[in-house]
């Protein structure tokens, strides 16, 4: 579900001073997204949408989430923009968030509200 290998080298390349800073973006952004596709979807603008937050996903080493946001990117771009599962994405996220959250310890970070840093421990 999470890719550790990627949120330790996502730390590492931005520095532990600003990868808390970097993992709230994530969040602000993504969830601005979700919310807005949760209140107001609109087909229209789902390819963009969805493949918005399948990078930001893959950014964040949130694979599971990136795959769903993959296959509404994919079916949007077809045309199949009625197929697109709009919850199955706001669970993937949520699933992937909560996942990330519980298992931070277990992979270096140290987490407590609003605050997230590597511990310097491999993963």
């Amino acid at each position: 579900m999470i890719d550790w290998d990627r949120v330790i080298e996502l730390r590492e390349e931005v520095g532990a001073e600003d990868f808390d800073e970097v993992v709230e973006l994530f969040m602000d952004e993504v969830e601005g997204v979700l919310k807005r596709l949760r209140d107001a979807p609109d087909p229209a603008t789902f390819e963009d949408d969805f493949h918005f937050l399948k990078g930001s996903a893959l950014n964040l080493g949130f694979r599971d989430f990136a795959a769903i946001c993959l296959a509404a990117e994919v079916a949007s771009a077809a045309g199949n923009s009625s197929s697109v599962n709009v919850t199955a994405a706001l669970d993937g996220y949520d699933s992937s968030k909560k996942t990330f959250f519980a298992a931070a310890a277990d992979h270096g970070l140290e987490t407590t509200p609003g605050t997230i840093s590597l511990t310097g421990r491999a993963s």
